[in-house]
């Protein structure tokens, strides 16, 4: 049950700094969605996006919450 309770609390904490980041993103001195290796191609009508800087920095994010998490 003590597992269970650490889980919550860890994907609370996500999901407020989500909401933090959604809040207050274009007061940050990057802009989520534009940053590094984030490719953009508009040619006509065809539009590709591939967040790929993004990306990685989401899942390094998540990756040390996780991290953090199971040590404790």
């Amino acid at each position: 049950m003590e597992q269970a309770g650490k889980v919550l609390i860890g994907l609370g904490a996500v999901i407020v700094l989500i909401g933090l980041l959604l809040t207050f993103g274009d007061r940050l001195p990057f802009r989520l969605g534009r940053l590094p290796l984030d490719f953009r191609y508009e040619r006509g009508d065809v539009r590709f996006y591939f967040p790929l800087g993004t990306s990685i920095l989401v899942s390094l994010i998540l990756t040390l919450a996780w991290t953090w998490i199971r040590r404790r």
